[in-house]
């Protein structure tokens, strides 16, 4: 059991009332899990406010509360702390309490608009490969080596992420690589973190109703490179224009790779098929089982990461080559019939393109492309015209339809992106909000040859409506329909 002295190191503390030597049995941001002798952590959401319930914290058995303001009616028996940000403090509170595990792991934290989840779940894959004992921590789930645990966050709050480090210690795990996002950064949840290294893969528009301005996004990427100690490595994509703006005033070694241009790691694309990509890395050639020029990237950044972590160049490329693609981005079935689903968590204008683009690159030309799209609500907005654009000038097809509503009308959210088709592209969109009658509708159109693109959800198994999540597959749905429709 430790005391309260002992997990308020490195918290910027402005005033204490009270003792800090109280032994203390748990923490916690939620007064409805305080128990007997926890700590209290008031802090300051979107939705509440922790403050408020300080009172309820005490009365469930608090015998500590940390918040950035103190209460005017104080109890004798607790002890309060105030601090400047109490979103910071739970970080260092969250990583003292147990035991600091990060610095026990040699663990990469990947932070950019698109391809987080690809590259570190395929960091995780290559390094079991390797023999290594591992976690992974991603938007589609945690993983402890072998044992799945459901995520919810792509990057968990301060105190479920450093409980799920220490677990992963516990189990013995030389390496963990996680998803870290914009908000996770500033949020603080990784804060007090200790990394052994960071990757950038690319910053396009995307969460602008969260940081209001692109500096602004940019700024909170940075944040994960301006936390990293001079033991460890960055690693960015200089082929983002932002890409060097990560590493400046960064302690860490520097290192970056492209596809286009001079850096310390270099792939070439030689052949870019619908089973998989030939590339020229470090040259040597190297055929992985992922498709697109994206994936090129992600698959470089895997490589550099594993060679910055003092793994072997021969055999991080010949575990590459094993690799398959990550559940829900560019994940393709074809039909009987000869139609071609793909499945793809494209949710920015910027990996819709990519997307499309690489569907570009690998078609004949003679079959159609049909694109079902749609964008999350209470969501950045501003990016819904602009995605319905992308998708009618390199579709055949589009069918506008239902992401996850959320608490919107779905129907305003076609109405939103419906501003970004242009007259001459009217003719060939559909709006159906419903995303089930959508696909049935996309795969009544195609014929055999035909590639149907069926983005935004990609891994997600369910549909939230009015904060209701509905089970719905669109992987699991496209079979079953195309399936159904070809009998």
């Amino acid at each position: 059991m430790k005391l309260l002295s002992d997990i308020l190191y490195k918290v910027r503390l402005e005033e204490i009332s009270g003792s800090t030597h109280s032994a203390i049995s748990s923490v916690t941001f939620d007064s409805r899990k305080v128990k007997k002798d926890s700590v209290f952590v008031a802090i300051k959401g979107d939705a509440n406010d922790g403050h408020e319930f300080i009172a309820k914290a005490i009365e469930n058995g608090a015998i500590a509360v940390v918040c950035e303001e103190l209460p005017k009616e104080r109890k004798a028996e607790v002890t309060y702390v105030k601090v400047k940000n109490s979103h910071e403090a739970l970080g260092f509170i969250a990583c003292n309490y147990f035991d600091n595990p990060s610095a026990k792991l040699k663990l990469v934290g990947v932070t950019g608009t698109n391809g987080k989840t690809t590259t570190v779940t395929l960091l995780f894959n290559l390094f079991r490969s390797l023999g290594y004992t591992a976690g992974l921590l991603s938007t589609v789930q945690n993983k402890i080596n072998n044992t799945v645990i459901p995520a919810t966050h792509t990057t968990p709050d301060a105190l479920t992420l450093n409980e799920l480090l220490h677990t992963m210690t516990e189990q013995g795990c030389e390496y963990a690589f996680m998803e870290v996002s914009s908000h996770a950064i500033v949020q603080h949840r990784v804060t007090g973190i200790s990394f052994a290294g960071a990757a950038f893969s690319n910053i396009t528009h995307d969460h602008l109703d969260y940081h209001k301005t692109f500096d602004e996004y940019i700024k909170a990427k940075k944040g994960l490179f301006d936390q990293l100690p001079s033991e460890a490595f960055a690693l960015t994509n200089v082929d983002d224009k932002n890409g060097k703006i990560m590493l400046q005033n960064c302690k860490a070694s520097k290192h970056s790779y492209s596809l286009k241009t001079v850096a310390d790691f270099k792939c070439k694309i030689i052949e870019n098929h619908l089973n998989g990509l030939l590339l020229n890395i470090d040259n040597k050639e190297v055929w992985v089982k992922l498709i697109g020029s994206f994936n090129a990237y992600n698959i470089l950044a895997v490589y550099a990461t594993a060679v910055l972590l003092k793994q072997d160049k021969t055999n991080v490329l010949t575990a590459l080559s094993n690799l398959n693609s990550v559940e829900g981005r560019f994940q393709y079935f074809k039909s009987k019939g000869g139609v071609i689903g793909i499945i793809d968590y494209a949710h920015t204008p910027d990996a819709l393109k990519n997307v499309l683009e690489t569907i570009k690159d690998i078609r004949t030309g003679n079959e159609q492309v049909i694109t079902l799209v749609g964008c999350g609500g209470d969501r950045d907005t501003t990016k819904r015209p602009i995605m319905a654009g992308i998708a009618c000038e390199l579709s055949n097809k589009i069918i506008l339809t239902s992401d996850n509503p959320r608490s919107e009308d779905p129907e305003e959210i076609l109405n939103q992106m419906q501003k970004g088709v242009s007259p001459v592209d009217v003719k060939k969109t559909l709006r159906i909000s419903d995303r089930k009658e959508a696909i049935r509708t996309a795969c009544t159109l195609a014929k055999s040859g035909d590639i149907i693109l069926i983005a935004g959800k990609g891994h997600e198994k369910y549909q939230e409506i009015k904060g209701v999540k509905h089970d719905f597959d669109d992987y699991k749905l496209f079979k079953e329909t195309i399936s159904a429709i070809e009998v």
